[in-house]
């Protein structure tokens, strides 16, 4: 299927062809660039879509339970949504609560919602959740009481969420009316008003800092840009709060925080330099000529440049792919003055003459990363198609001869969006710096013994501590490669796969001549009679084909024999992209467990503990297991 500037269009025609479900996974390119507006469209249109019949067609697709509710009517979201998991290629299971029926279904565990077991459950608070209780003739301070009741039975029922349930809960900021700021006829009282209805969303946002199964979206910069509130009309007569914009503009927001915990988040930032990072063609108008600060045109590139160096500070990787000769480029980045992006801020800076697909797939490699965590930006149509063409799987951010407008459409899908930044996300620049390192060192050695003995690898194996569950959550769902079963954990549910009787977490830590790799794995543990059952082991890609994986493995066939057990059992369930640990345990001396493999297509294996399994001899392994298997974290 190809891009067109009609993708409703297309999507009626599969869908009058019968081809839709065929064609699911191609609707992610179809609607790659589509805005609200034509997300919505095409979301109506892929809303009467059997999931059961995709999944049919199409086993791997990634597939989100996600549960709607709300004070008022909340339907017109569905269709939004739906358009918006298709645009990351995720398939939309819905559940719609009953009119009003919020309340309920977080207090009761016995509730529809929570029998629904979803992944996302959004909860659309708008104003007349406040507004419909306040009194007739009403002051400042009627707000303010019933505000602080709501904001404290919604603090409660997050609360019941997270102990009764795996998924996340969005909530959102509650929008102003000015019809009803203008019913105050003194300007004191409405600065009054005012002020109660932001300290009572301020309370609204914090609770995504106190409960960590928590997502607030805070609406107010999406009214900023001039989305209406609410439709008068809609709000009176079919009690629908929240304009069909503002709700299509919510949708792409939470289809964002969907694609994160599907495992899609994106890992790499590559920028085209000419027109994109400055001004000018650094080959044509030199040094001199590019604009980088200092002239109108110069200032829109600096403001990119700004926010690109913001996004670098969180964790994204940052890489260059110019069509340039490499030491000019190197020269600016070095010491133009009016540069804010320095060689430092990059991971790696590709400047030669070959096509860009090729340079943004020897950056994958040297990075040891997927292209599918591949952001790509430039100014040129031709450019972009072709990666597009040969790297599908590369998202391509469109830019063009106005800089003004770089920074908004770099940030508008929201591809690096996480739920938390841990310490590892800060530093990841200076990790994958030294993964790039360790690429070079690679290229001075005649085999990949030679290499491994002079690296000096070290891993470090312990029990999961408390602190550590942000990070262990995020490898899960962060990680697609090394990832055995693809399950996408919540830190709660770590926590709580942790603390139960006869579980543990093992974390893995590394570090080699070239520093250290931080926490870059997991071993999830279960001990079941005289069966150890390994529930997941995921490895950071950045530390592949070192050995740590059969240095891991080889304490974990210890630490059952050592305790008396029997055998050691885990499974392989396929995922679209981690083919490369099929053959992990089998590798390692696991056999095929005959009558127990699991559902959805997994592979079963089991190790009779009748052989023994050393680290490597290249690096040097320091595990102390005790506890492991005692539940609770430290």
């Amino acid at each position: 299927m190809e891009t067109t500037a009609d993708p409703a269009r297309a999507l009626l025609d599969l869908r009058r062809q019968g081809r839709l479900a065929a064609e699911y996974p191609a609707v992610r390119t179809l609607l790659a660039e589509a805005d609200a507006a034509g997300t919505t469209h095409a979301g109506r249109i892929l809303a009467g879509l059997d999931p059961d019949e995709v999944l049919a067609a199409h086993p791997g697709t990634a597939t989100l339970t996600v549960a709607v509710l709300g004070h008022g009517t909340v339907g017109p979201l569905i269709a939004p949504l739906t358009g918006e998991l298709a645009r990351h290629g995720l398939l939309l299971r819905p559940h719609q609560g009953n009119f009003d029926s919020w309340v309920f279904d977080l207090s009761d565990p016995g509730s529809p919602l929570y029998a629904a077991d979803p992944d996302l459950v959004l909860c659309l608070l708008d104003p007349a959740v406040v507004l419909d209780e306040v009194p007739l003739p009403w002051r400042p301070e009627d707000v303010a009481r019933v505000a602080d009741a709501k904001v404290e039975l919604i603090g409660r029922l997050a609360e019941r969420f997270a102990a009764t349930a795996r998924g996340v809960l969005v909530l959102n900021t509650l929008p102003l009316p000015r019809r009803w700021t203008h019913q105050l006829v003194d300007h004191q009282s409405r600065a009054r008003l005012g002020a109660i209805w932001r300290e009572a969303n301020a309370r609204l946002l914090r609770l995504g800092e106190e409960n960590a199964s928590v997502v607030v979206l805070d609406l107010d910069p999406l009214l900023a840009e001039g989305v209406p509130a609410a439709d008068p009309r809609l709000d009176v007569y079919a009690k629908a709060h929240l304009s069909d914009q503002l709700l299509a503009a919510y949708a792409r927001e939470a289809g964002h925080l969907a694609r994160h915990l599907a495992g899609l988040t994106r890992k790499v930032l590559v920028l085209d330099l000419d027109q994109t990072v400055w001004g000018g063609i650094l080959g044509d108008d030199g040094p001199e000529g590019i604009e980088a600060a200092g002239t109108p045109r110069g200032e829109a590139f600096r403001a990119f440049q700004r926010a690109v160096k913001q996004l670098g500070s969180q964790g994204v990787l940052l890489a260059a792919a110019s069509k340039n000769d490499r030491e000019p480029v190197l020269s600016v980045l070095r010491d133009h003055p009016d540069m804010t992006l320095r060689e430092e801020d990059f991971v790696r800076v590709t400047a030669d003459w070959r096509p860009k697909p090729d340079g943004i797939t020897g950056l994958a490699e040297a990075l040891n990363l997927g292209t599918s965590g591949f952001v790509f930006v430039d100014d040129s149509p031709y450019e972009r198609g072709l990666v597009r063409r040969e790297l599908p799987e590369v998202a391509v951010v469109a830019v063009d001869e106005e800089p003004a407008l770089h920074l908004e459409r770099l940030l508008a899908d929201g591809w690096f969006d996480v739920r938390r930044l841990t310490g590892e996300d800060r530093a990841r620049t200076e990790l994958y710096r030294g993964e790039a390192a360790r690429s070079d060192f690679l290229q001075g050695f005649d085999s990949l013994a030679d290499y491994l003995d002079e690296l000096e690898v070290r891993v470090r194996l312990r029990p999961l501590s408390a602190d550590e569950l942000p990070r262990v959550s995020q490898l899960t769902l962060r990680t697609n490669q090394f990832n055995l079963t693809t399950r996408r954990l919540q830190p709660a549910e770590v926590a709580a796969f942790a603390g139960a009787e006869g579980s543990g977490v093992l974390t893995v830590r590394s570090a080699d001549r070239f520093g250290d790799n931080g926490l870059v794995g997991a071993v999830f543990l279960a001990r079941e009679g005289e069966t150890l059952r390994i529930d997941n082991f995921l490895l950071s890609c950045r530390v592949f084909s070192r050995g740590i994986e059969q240095a891991v493995l080889s304490a974990v066939l210890g630490l059952a024999a050592g305790t008396g057990l029997r055998e050691v059992t885990g499974h392989y369930r396929p995922s679209p992209r981690n083919g490369t640990v099929k053959d992990l345990l089998p590798r390692y001396g696991f056999a095929p467990a005959d009558g127990t493999a699991p559902p959805d297509g997994a592979l079963a294996f089991r190790h009779d503990l009748g052989t023994e399994l050393t680290p490597p001899g290249h690096l040097r392994l320091d595990a102390e297991l005790a506890g492991l298997l005692e539940g609770t974290p430290a």
